[in-house]
């Protein structure tokens, strides 16, 4: 009877565990199928190779497709390969770290340049260029992987060189499990969270004074107000996956035996759904970026039907 029991209990938490892989993998291919509808709309329009602002969101877009990729990836290898191999799992840490740094990062960005754009627009041509822009996204990377480099840094002084030669359960709480490591991330988590809010705070109130200065005219100074609420709206969307490592220490040890279904809940919504909500809101929002999109897709069900006809 124990053994039966114990059977049952095996292949139900195999049946659970299969269910969750699949759900997370099913969220990832839709989330980077819409996210790569955006990619295909941004290289098929030659008019947005030369705005900058346009070559920022497709890089938040494209940051966003390789963040939830290395996520699936950690998720499934933490049910599938409990013995990853040190090395490989500290080079998976180090990418989903830094494009994780990456999207507040970008954001900012995007926030400076849409203040130059509304409170100097006689600079902005000279300012944003294609150049600096793509020099701005390498700086962006150059930022977001520092706090990675940090964490591997400090591993290598804290722990011996031979546990490099051993495997381990692949997530950051295990790889970096040193004390130093956790004061270490919430000072950088500090510091980078809150030099974004200060470039946000500055730039969106700077542009909120200029469009109500620049003329009467309601509409534009409405318009302006909505592009900062959004921005903000992304952030905030953004900055839901910096919380689930302390809502799964509050609220989990409150639910023992629902702790899995809660943490698992909670990646999905503060991980998951921000990747999908923060480019789509954005992208369908924009009018001539949408106009593309819809235009390219009605060309393509045009094509399609012609052919379906010949045949």
């Amino acid at each position: 009877m124990n053994s039966t029991m114990l059977q049952h209990t095996a292949q139900d938490r195999y049946a659970e565990n299969f269910v969750r892989n699949f759900i997370v993998v099913v969220f990832g291919i839709i989330i980077n199928s819409v996210n790569g509808v955006f990619v295909f709309t941004f290289f098929r329009s030659s008019i947005f190779y030369n705005d900058p602002r346009y070559i920022l969101y497709i890089h938040l877009v494209m940051n966003d497709m390789l963040m939830v990729f290395q996520t699936v990836i950690l998720f499934v290898m933490a049910y599938a390969w409990s013995n990853v191999p040190l090395p490989f799992c500290i080079i998976l840490l180090i990418i989903a770290s830094t494009t994780h740094k990456n999207i507040p990062l970008t954001l900012a960005g995007m926030a400076i340049e849409r203040y130059i754009a509304i409170c100097k627009p006689l600079h902005h041509p000279r300012i944003c260029t294609v150049r600096r822009t793509y020099i701005l996204i390498s700086l962006i990377w150059g930022i977001g992987v520092i706090p990675a480099l940090a964490d591997f840094f400090l591993f290598l002084i804290v722990f011996p060189l031979s546990v490099l030669s051993k495997g381990t359960l692949c997530n950051s709480a295990t790889v970096y499990s040193s004390p130093y490591h956790d004061v270490m991330s919430k000072f950088l988590l500090g510091l980078y969270t809150s030099a974004v809010w200060l470039i946000l705070v500055f730039t969106y109130y700077k542009v909120m004074v200029t469009a109500r200065k620049a003329n009467t005219d309601k509409s534009s100074a409405k318009k302006a107000q909505s592009t900062i609420l959004l921005h903000g709206l992304q952030l905030m969307l953004c900055m839901l996956s910096y919380i689930t490592p302390v809502l799964d220490r509050i609220y989990a040890p409150l639910l023992p035996y629902e702790q899995k279904k809660f943490v698992f809940s909670n990646y999905i919504l503060t991980n998951m759904m921000p990747r999908l909500l923060s480019p789509l809101i954005y992208g369908i929002r924009d009018k001539k970026f949408y106009k593309h999109m819809k235009g390219h897709f009605k060309c393509r069900l045009l094509i399609v039907k012609v052919e379906a006809t010949k045949r």
